[in-house]
C-alpha cells in the first residue's frame, strides 16, 4: 500500500475542499491515487447530499433567474430554492441557476418533475404508444408492455429532472442538482419555471 503523506492529504484538500480526515481516508481507500481519491470524495458527497433531500429541510431562499437568448426570441424565468441566503449569494449557486435557465431554453421541458405531468397527458401518451405498437404488429398484451417501456423516453423529453444536461449529456438534470447540493452543502430544488418563445404560448413548469 502506498504511503499516505501529509503533502498528499494537503493536495487533495486543495483539490476538493474536503476535511483532512476525509482526504486521508479517501487516499487510503484508493491506494494513494489522487484522482481516484477525488472521485471517491465526490461520490460520497453526492450520496450524503441525496440523503439531505426530502428530509423536511426548509428551502425558502434562492434566486429567480431570468435568461434571454442572444436573438431575444427565447427567454426563461426560473425559481431555484436553497436553504440560506448565504448560499443563494454564492457564485457557485448563481452559476448553477444560470445553467438551469440556459438548459430550459435549450431543451424546452414542460414540467419540473414526473409527478407534475397530468394523468390525462400520461394516459393519452400511453394510448398513443400502445396503438403504435399494435400497428407494428405486436399482440395487444405485448403492446401494453411496449407502450410502458416507451413512456420512459416520453418523460425524458418533457420532464426537466429527467432530461440530459445540455452541457454534459452523461448526466441528468437531477444528477446535476445532486452535484450542486454536494458542493454547497444545502438542499436545492427547481421549484418552477416559465419558458417564452416568440409567437408561442408560454410553457409553465410548476412545483
Amino acid at each position: 500500500m502506498a504511503e499516505i503523506t501529509a503533502q498528499m492529504v494537503k493536495e487533495l484538500r486543495e483539490m476538493t475542499g474536503a476535511g483532512p480526515m476525509d482526504c486521508k481516508k479517501a487516499l487510503v481507500e484508493t491506494g494513494g491515487d489522487m484522482q481516484k481519491a477525488a472521485d471517491y470524495l465526490r461520490e460520497k458527497g453526492i450520496a450524503s447530499a441525496i440523503k439531505k433531500l426530502g428530509k423536511g429541510r426548509s428551502m425558502n431562499e434562492g434566486l429567480v433567474e431570468v435568461y434571454q437568448h442572444f436573438n431575444k426570441r427565447l427567454g426563461v424565468m426560473v425559481e431555484v430554492n436553497c436553504e440560506t441566503d448565504f448560499v443563494a449569494k454564492t457564485e457557485r449557486f448563481q452559476q448553477f441557476t444560470r445553467d438551469i435557465a440556459m438548459h430550459i431554453v435549450s431543451a424546452a421541458p414542460q414540467y419540473v418533475r414526473r409527478e407534475d405531468v397530468p394523468e390525462a397527458v400520461i394516459a393519452a401518451e400511453r394510448e398513443i404508444q400502445k396503438n403504435r405498437a399494435v400497428e407494428e404488429g405486436k399482440k395487444p398484451e405485448i403492446a401494453e408492455k411496449v407502450a410502458e417501456g416507451r413512456m420512459s423516453k416520453f418523460f425524458e423529453e418533457i420532464v426537466l429532472l429527467e432530461q440530459s444536461f445540455f452541457k454534459d449529456d452523461s448526466k441528468t438534470i437531477e444528477q446535476f442538482i445532486q452535484e450542486a447540493v454536494a458542493d454547497l452543502g444545502e438542499s436545492i430544488q427547481v421549484r418552477r419555471f416559465s419558458r417564452f418563445a416568440l409567437g408561442d404560448s408560454a410553457t409553465d413548469g410548476h412545483e
